[in-house]
């Protein structure tokens, strides 16, 4: 078994009873995996980006707890610590990849900056997830399509998925 498979599995035990979760977190994971593979990012950065996308809500649980309620900013900031300690206690990764998962779980309710591609790639896979999931607007995810999304395969996806004729 691979690693970013034993974290999947560790990622629905720890969402256990929390089915819209689970299926949130596969969604955004197989999107994301697939963008990643289309853009032709390197073993390493798709290894990152697979493993950020299993656990980039891992602070909603945390934040709930701390705060009675979540929202993307708390996220972001609970999320890291907790997402480190679960890379740790699975073992496998290294300081740098640890830091980099945590740094985008930390970062990816963030949209204002995002220069690099595993960033970039986990964003428009969790936006692929949401806007679907939230039942958003056409005029919702033109502007997304708009000002968030910047890779040609997750554009695609985006446009097939909504049926957007390109404009």
């Amino acid at each position: 078994m691979t690693k970013v498979e034993e974290l999947a599995l560790a990622m629905l035990e720890y969402n256990n009873g929390d089915p819209k979760r689970i299926q949130h977190t596969t969604k955004v994971h197989a999107y994301a995996s697939l963008i990643g593979k289309c853009e032709g990012v390197d073993e390493d950065t798709q290894f990152i980006l697979e493993s950020a996308t299993l656990v980039h809500d891992i602070g909603i649980r945390a934040s709930e707890k701390k705060y009675g309620h979540q929202n993307g900013k708390l996220q972001e900031k609970e999320g890291p610590a907790a997402a480190r300690e679960l890379l740790i206690r699975l073992g496998g990764y290294t300081d740098r990849q640890i830091e980099r998962i945590c740094w985008l779980v930390g970062h990816h309710h963030t949209y204002h900056v995002c220069e690099d591609l595993d960033y970039q790639i986990l964003i428009e896979a969790d936006f692929l997830v949401n806007l679907y999931e939230d039942n958003e607007s056409a005029d919702a995810v033109y502007a997304v399509r708009r000002n968030i999304f910047r890779t040609e395969s997750g554009t695609k996806m985006l446009e097939t998925m909504f049926g957007i004729i390109k404009e």
